[in-house]
């Protein structure tokens, strides 16, 4: 069984999201290995970029400090290697396909093979066009993530058919961010995608109190938790690594 399939094994996987470089790789190599100590499942590391897209203002502005911080993907890569040597959890890069190509996509499957990241997940990228990179993450052993969305009901059942490792359902429309309320019917999406696959399905996206990683838990095999965690970062900097821990304990305890 690999890491990520282990994830998922017993009850609902919480799934922390962070942004690599965040105040600094230092800290991210702490809270990685904290957090996993802490109960966290599966850790998504972001790969700091200057034009993220899919984010909202909490996690652009980690991605900016993260830059400023001098955040590289070599960097990162190193900073992998040491998170790796002190704990077996499933690491995941969230990134954008531009990083990819511009380190080289053979270069950059290739070293996060040897430093110990297990799968990516490339928002930006439209299903109909994985094939760019499919082989690549397959000849290296890393699971490319699918996502499907509310926008996606027509072709749930098509990407979920060919989904690997788990399937990222964002929870609603728009960027990612703190929301008060959920209204997407996450049931019936993930009903839809259960009619052709059996691998786990995790919701992302406005999640950020225990109270609704409960709800979602009930539905979802996994939860994610991103701009959350992001804002206790932003407000304690290099102090962030004990309230992040407490905050994913609870998180963690409210799906037990």
């Amino acid at each position: 069984m690999n890491r990520i399939a282990r994830a998922f094994q017993n009850e609902t996987a919480f799934i922390p999201f962070i942004t690599a470089g965040d105040p600094n790789l230092e800290i991210t190599e702490e809270l990685a290995v904290q957090m996993a100590d802490a109960g966290a499942d599966l850790i998504e590391l972001g790969v700091p970029f200057t034009d993220p897209v899919a984010e909202g203002i909490v996690i652009q502005k980690a991605d900016q400090r993260a830059l400023e911080a001098g955040t590289t993907t070599d960097k990162l890569f190193d900073t992998v290697r040491r998170i790796r040597r002190r704990t077996d959890v499933p690491l995941v890069f969230m990134t954008y396909i531009n990083p990819v190509y511009a380190y080289g996509a053979e270069r950059f499957f290739e070293r996060c093979r040897d430093t110990g990241i297990d799968g990516i997940i490339v928002p930006d990228m439209p299903f109909d066009e994985k094939a760019e990179i499919l082989d690549t993450c397959k000849a290296y052993g890393i699971t490319l993530i699918s996502m499907i969305a509310p926008t996606s009901r027509a072709r749930i059942r098509c990407i979920s058919a060919e989904a690997e490792g788990f399937l990222y359902c964002v929870s609603s429309l728009g960027v990612t961010g703190v929301r008060s309320e959920i209204t997407t019917d996450l049931g019936e999406m993930i009903r839809e995608a259960k009619s052709v696959t059996d691998i786990p399905c995790a919701v992302g996206f406005g999640i950020s109190t225990p109270e609704q990683a409960r709800d979602i838990g009930r539905e979802a095999d996994g939860v994610i938790v991103g701009s959350a965690i992001v804002r206790i970062i932003e407000e304690h900097g290099e102090a962030c690594v004990e309230p992040v821990v407490s905050y994913v304990q609870a998180m963690k305890a409210a799906l037990e």
